[in-house]
């Protein structure tokens, strides 16, 4: 007796023959790639390989030149996918004329999220200290970290977050990462981008980009495998050397 196949699990990100461009470069030319669900993936690659227009386009404001996006099997940027998808940008999305725990209320009402959603997102980030302080009062690592418990709120299923370590201590940039995972193992999707190699070791699974293209699709050890490399970095480079 034949029994009924598996199905096949829902990507958290499909992009099929992607291309984009800001202004007239064409910065995307026909990228695909996919993004398992419930993983933390690493994007990894240099300033201007493409990462930031990849990540906007995911959550649905880049205007795009050709393919297709599905997050969830919905097309990006569909409003089913408003509160499925959270995002942090590289410059932080908050207001500084509110303390911390306003900018929360304020977008936990915009979001339509609970309210003890604030509580939440302020312990998960480690924000408590700083909870009534003025946005525009905290260092630029703290006002980042306002940016993703806002991005945090509603529980979303797929973050998205571009160079979220960015500016940060290495105590914080490990507290964050320690964040991430944890959030992984409740089963939320995690995007992170990165021009920093040695934080590609800590991501389940990497895509490396340059100049609009995806050099590898791994997880860390199957890279270095691969290159026979002992770290990322060198297996970067690695992958760029057979190319040239």
């Amino acid at each position: 007796m034949e029994h009924p196949a598996e199905p096949v699990p829902v990507p958290a990100v499909a992009v099929s023959d992607l291309s984009a461009r800001r202004g007239a470069q064409r910065v995307l030319d026909g990228l695909s790639l996919t993004i398992p669900a419930g993983l933390v993936v690493g994007l990894i690659g240099p300033s201007g390989s493409g990462k930031t227009t990849l990540m906007r386009a995911i959550v649905g404001v880049q205007v795009v030149h050709g393919g297709s996006v599905r997050v969830f099997g919905e097309p990006a940027g569909s409003a089913s996918l408003r509160h499925r998808v959270g995002y942090v940008t590289q410059d932080a999305s908050v207001y500084d004329d509110l303390t911390v725990r306003q900018n929360l209320d304020y977008f936990r009402a915009v979001l339509g999220a609970g309210r003890a959603d604030v509580s939440r997102v302020i312990e998960e980030t480690d924000l408590g200290p700083a909870s009534g302080q003025l946005v525009g009062t905290l260092s630029g690592g703290q006002r980042s970290r306002v940016s993703l418990a806002v991005a945090l709120l509603g529980s979303p299923e797929l973050l998205v977050l571009d160079e979220p370590t960015v500016g940060l201590d290495p105590v914080l940039r490990r507290d964050l990462w320690a964040l991430f995972h944890r959030l992984s193992a409740a089963g939320t999707s995690l995007l992170v981008s990165s021009h920093v190699m040695d934080e590609a070791a800590r991501c389940d699974r990497l895509l490396l980009m340059r100049a609009g293209e995806v050099l590898a699709d791994d997880t860390p050890a199957g890279l270095l495998a691969a290159t026979g490399s002992t770290d990322i970095e060198a297996a970067f480079l690695s992958l760029i050397e057979e190319r040239s």
